[in-house]
């Protein structure tokens, strides 16, 4: 059972932070200095459970361009499982209930093999696709 909510506890955020650890670090060879920054305090975090473990992440933030979707990431053994669906889905869900004004902009910058997931939910690229720290992303956007 995919279970995703909002991280509520230093503990949560230790998993949290040891899942994109993980991903981001070990698995895609992203610096650590790169994966964790300053806006870590500000941001809304999400953690995604299989049964107990911790096993996906997101989180968001309020940017000047609007609300940034970022950190998306699933431990590889756990992938094809419906568990990227079930993280954008809570996320947005959160945004839709936290966020009063329509017409803000949702954003985030996509992975290549992340792209047709947040189409499924509403989101379009925009733009030509780019390099984020030596890997291809486009950005994509919706608006609420």
């Amino acid at each position: 059972m995919i279970r995703v909510k909002k991280v509520e506890s230093p503990e949560e955020l230790r998993q949290a932070f040891e899942v994109r650890e993980e991903v981001f670090v070990n698995e895609q060879k992203f610096e650590l200095k790169d994966e964790f920054d300053e806006f870590e305090d500000e941001s809304h975090h999400f953690l995604a459970f299989v049964d107990e473990t911790p096993v996906g992440v997101s989180r968001w933030r309020r940017t000047e361009k609007g609300i940034k979707l970022e950190r998306f990431a699933v431990l590889k053994s756990y992938r094809g499982k419906r568990i990227g669906k079930r993280l954008v889905e809570t996320t947005v869900a959160h945004i839709l209930n936290e966020v009063k004004e329509r017409g803000t902009v949702l954003y985030l910058h996509a992975q290549l093999q992340a792209v047709p997931l947040y189409e499924r939910h509403g989101f379009v690229k925009e733009g030509e696709r780019f390099d984020e720290l030596g890997v291809d992303h486009f950005k994509m956007t919706r608006t609420i």
